[in-house]
């Protein structure tokens, strides 16, 4: 119990300084939300999205999943929390930007590369994170022989831009853009080094953004 006393002594500290005092934060929040942007990012317990931008409530609307996946569009009557998520955002609180946030040392991303070598399903992961598997087909073809650091470096950058893609195959979403009303950013940050990536489709590559502290 003593994590969740934590977490409760947590939440006080919150609520003192969100609602105690002359907080006047979620005077307005309490209405409606206004963020400017989604962050689809990754259930790892190390990437917090809203510490990692330093965010205060209502600024980002966030949805997270095992290896920050989003599905291509298809609304074949099925349960499809991101893509509910990401009609929302697009469609009523109308975002300008949505980021796709993937990390290094993902769980998700060695559970798909090692796919092949299990030779059968092991429940609800091998099934999501599946949505990736162009990614590990390039990785494995181009990229055979290479330390598996290097591999699953790749293959975590290439889920993004998978889901980059699918984004665009939700009409609504692409009409946004081609509009100039939205914009798409993959990021990626490597956690090892406290660096922070974003993909360029100018140089086809993930380019540093953010450097690492010299302190």
């Amino acid at each position: 119990m003593s994590d969740i006393a934590r977490f409760i002594f947590g939440f006080k500290r919150f609520q003192k300084e969100y609602f105690c005092a002359d907080s006047k934060v979620f005077e307005g929040l309490r209405v409606e939300q206004k963020p400017r942007a989604l962050l689809i990012g990754c259930s790892d317990s190390r990437v917090d999205p809203s510490l990692l931008t330093d965010c205060a409530p209502g600024e980002l609307f966030v949805v997270r999943n095992v290896a920050n996946l989003v599905p291509p569009c298809d609304n074949d009557g099925g349960h499809h929390g991101v893509s509910a998520a990401v009609e929302f955002a697009v469609r009523s609180l109308e975002v300008e930007h949505i980021i796709v946030l993937g990390h290094c040392n993902c769980g998700g991303i060695k559970a798909l590369l090692r796919e092949g070598d299990r030779g059968r399903n092991s429940g609800f992961i091998d099934s999501w994170v599946n949505i990736a598997a162009k990614a590990r087909e390039l990785v494995l073809n181009d990229l055979a022989g290479h330390e598996p650091q290097v591999q699953e470096r790749a293959c975590e950058q290439g889920a993004i831009l998978i889901s980059l893609d699918n984004l665009l195959s939700f009409p609504w979403v692409r009409e946004r853009v081609e509009a100039g009303k939205l914009y798409l950013h993959g990021w990626y940050f490597d956690f090892e080094s406290g660096e922070l990536f974003s993909y360029l489709p100018e140089t086809k590559a993930f380019e540093l953004l953010v450097p690492r502290c010299l302190e």
